[in-house]
C-alpha cells in the first residue's frame, strides 16, 4: 500500500491534474464508483485503480489493476472536497461517429466547465448524435467537466474540429446548420425542422463568432418574456436540442 505523497506513482498521478499530462499520457483521472461504472459499461479502457484501504469494489470492477492508497494519498491525487474511496486513470478514447447523424451539436468557445458538462448531458439525455468542440472550448478531461457530465462523457461521441470546415463539411453532407443569435434571427419555434441538423452554440459572454455565424444557414433565438438579458448557454441547449429532436 502507498502511504506518502511523495511516492512518485502519486507524483505520476497528480500531474493529470493538468491538461498538458494528460494530452502527453492520453490519460484522465476520474472520481468515485458511479463515473468508474459509467465508463466500464461503455467500454472505455481504465488502466488502473486507485482505491483506499478497506473499500470493497464492485464486482465490474474487479478485473482492473489496483493500487491500494492509504486516505491522505488518496485526497491528495482526488480533486473532490470528499473523495469517494476510489479513483480510476482512464484513456482517452477516439470516438466512433456514424454516418446517419441527424443531430450535432457545434461548441464554439464554451469556457465554463459546468456549462459544458451540462451540455454533454443534456445532449446524451436527448439522443444527440454527436457533439464537436471548437476552438477555445474547456478540456472536456477536466475533473468539473467530467463530474458535471454525470457519465455521459462516456455515452456519446466529442470530438475537436475546426468549426469552418466542420459547417462546410456537414453542409455538403445535407445538414442545415442553426446558430444562436440575439439579433437578426428568428424564433426557434418558427424554423422548420429539417432531417439533418447542425447547432451552434457560443461563447457565454461573446456569443457565436462572426464566421461561424455567416455560415449558418439560419440564426435562431429564443425569446425573453422576462428581464434577464439572456439564457445560461446550458439551458439554452436543453431547450432547442429537445425542440431539434422532436
Amino acid at each position: 500500500m502507498i502511504t506518502s505523497i511523495k511516492n512518485e506513482k502519486v507524483k505520476s498521478w497528480k500531474k493529470l491534474h493538468r491538461r498538458k499530462e494528460r494530452l502527453k499520457t492520453n490519460t484522465f483521472l476520474i472520481d468515485g464508483i458511479h463515473l468508474i461504472q459509467e465508463a466500464l459499461k461503455s467500454n472505455w479502457v481504465i488502466q488502473e485503480l486507485i482505491v483506499v484501504e478497506g473499500y470493497e469494489l464492485p464486482n465490474d470492477a474487479k478485473d482492473v489493476p489496483v493500487a491500494y492508497v492509504s486516505e491522505n494519498v488518496l485526497k491528495e491525487i482526488s480533486q473532490t472536497q470528499t473523495p469517494q474511496g476510489v479513483i480510476a486513470v482512464v484513456e482517452m478514447n477516439i470516438p466512433k461517429v456514424q454516418e446517419d447523424n441527424n443531430l450535432i451539436i457545434l461548441l464554439d468557445a464554451i469556457q465554463d466547465p459546468g456549462n459544458m458538462g451540462t451540455i454533454i448531458r443534456t445532449a446524451d439525455a436527448a439522443g444527440v448524435d454527436a457533439v464537436v468542440l471548437g476552438d477555445g472550448c474547456v478540456d472536456i478531461f477536466n475533473d468539473k467537466v467530467i463530474r458535471a457530465t454525470q457519465g455521459s462523457i462516456f455515452h456519446i461521441p466529442i470530438y475537436t474540429a475546426t468549426l469552418e470546415q466542420e459547417i462546410h463539411m456537414l453542409q455538403t453532407q445535407g445538414f442545415t446548420i442553426l446558430a444562436t443569435a440575439l439579433h437578426d434571427a428568428v424564433e426557434y419555434t418558427e424554423v422548420s425542422v429539417h432531417n439533418k441538423v447542425g447547432l451552434i452554440l457560443g461563447n457565454e459572454g461573446a456569443g457565436i463568432a462572426p464566421s461561424l455565424l455567416n455560415k449558418a444557414n439560419q440564426r435562431i433565438n429564443i425569446p425573453i418574456y422576462g428581464k434577464a438579458e439572456s439564457l445560461n448557454v446550458g439551458i439554452a441547449a436543453g431547450i432547442l436540442m429537445y425542440h431539434l429532436k422532436k
